[in-house]
């Protein structure tokens, strides 16, 4: 067998002009199919990935404030559809008015309760625990002048006795939300930190923060939620469930539909596309490697008078089947490599990613796997030719 390998690599080498033209008809097909995955991978995998995985396509938001016992948020969150949730307290006691020692104005802004793991916040890496915490919105931090461990000033003010009030706590920044997150003037925080706030507005005592009142014997209770889906597909049956609790929510069930039907049309026109250029790569490389045994017919034959066996005559077009295979895959990687680079180098001025045209390691070995199994076959099949007619049909085509 080592001797037949040595002549078929020897003949092969030898003939070095029509062997590079069969590498790079190889390579000219199975590049452009190797780009065709890295964009589908890349920049167009991304961008569909990032359209299913936006947060606000998995918000659902009660259209009207209604009273919700804490027992309920424990069901809810049992529920394996449900990414994150967590309660919401009237809109009044949901603004604070904020000053930094950066900064002249005075800053009104929005609470948000926030926790673990909030999809609005996915670059943050710790949620406010203790009442003094809050991460700012980057417009609100723009602003005030301060960034992540700033301390800034929240202060509110209420009627109490026919008398304003107005009291002050100390705030530490733990970090600027990006503006995705929260285009407005707002503030993330504890939940903590707004049944505060609404309860001195009440006119209710809050000891933690040492602000004076009337005692709260009223049960807690929420008005509200910011609830999220775990992926866009439960957005339907989530908000269906809560129409039977009676709450009514707004989704953006439009551009869930349309997000939905982009991915499927992308994913329908990208594996046609892939799997005519296969088809043609298959053909091709089988062309090629039926002609180039055809070509030397008569040279295989002679080889089989001389004492080699059928098996090893097979094996002489599927040793060079594997050159050629093996060759035109790394060439095609090359050209790949190339044409990323320049993908990447001109495109990422205009997009936040760098990942304009890849392939994993695995999708390498897929193709050479697909590559050397094409050879293989169409070599396997020619080989079989060969050993069809009489050894002395060489002799008689000389």
């Amino acid at each position: 067998m080592f001797k037949i390998f040595k002549l078929a690599a020897r003949d092969y080498f030898y003939e070095w002009q029509i062997s590079i033209c069969h590498v790079l008809a190889l390579a000219s097909i199975l590049a452009p199919l190797m780009i065709l995955f890295g964009l589908k991978f890349g920049i167009i995998g991304k961008m569909v990935s990032r359209l299913v995985e936006e947060p606000l396509n998995r918000e659902l938001r009660p259209v009207s404030s209604k009273h919700i016992e804490p027992d309920w948020f424990k069901e809810i969150k049992s529920r394996s559809d449900v990414s994150f949730i967590i309660p919401l307290k009237r809109n009044l006691a949901a603004n604070i008015q904020l000053k930094s020692k950066t900064a002249n104005k005075i800053l009104n802004v929005e609470l948000i309760p926030t926790a673990e793991n909030d999809p609005l916040l996915p670059e943050i890496n710790r949620a406010p625990k203790q009442i003094d915490e809050i991460i700012l919105s980057k417009s609100a931090a723009n602003k005030l002048s301060v960034k992540a461990g700033d301390r800034i000033d929240g202060s509110i003010s209420r009627k109490y006795h026919n008398k304003t009030q107005r009291v002050h706590i100390p705030l530490r920044v733990l970090a600027v939300a990006e503006s995705q997150s929260f285009n407005r003037d707002g503030a993330f925080c504890s939940l903590t930190l707004v049944e505060a706030l609404e309860n001195f507005r009440d006119g209710h005592a809050v000891p933690e923060l040492g602000w004076s009142g009337k005692p709260n014997k009223l049960q807690n209770y929420y008005t509200g939620f910011r609830l999220f889906a775990k992926t866009i597909n439960d957005v339907e049956p989530l908000k269906q469930w809560l129409n039977e609790q009676g709450i009514d929510v707004r989704t953006r069930a439009h551009e869930i539909a349309v997000v939905n039907r982009l991915d499927q049309n992308l994913t329908t026109v990208y594996w046609v596309v892939a799997f005519t250029s296969i088809i043609g790569y298959i053909l091709s490389l089988g062309a090629n490697l039926w002609a180039n045994v055809d070509r030397k017919y008569k040279e295989l034959c002679i080889l089989r008078l001389t004492g080699f066996r059928t098996s090893e005559i097979i094996c002489f077009p599927i040793i060079q089947a594997m050159i050629t295979a093996g060759l035109g895959w790394f060439l095609a990687i090359v050209i790949f490599q190339f044409v990323a680079f320049t993908m990447t180098h001109f495109i990422s001025e205009f997009t936040d990613t760098t990942d304009i045209c890849r392939l994993l390691p695995s999708h390498y070995f897929l193709a050479l796997t697909i590559t050397t199994l094409a050879a293989f076959c169409a070599a396997l099949l020619a080989g079989f030719r060969t050993i069809k007619g009489e050894p002395t049909d060489g002799l008689r085509e000389l």
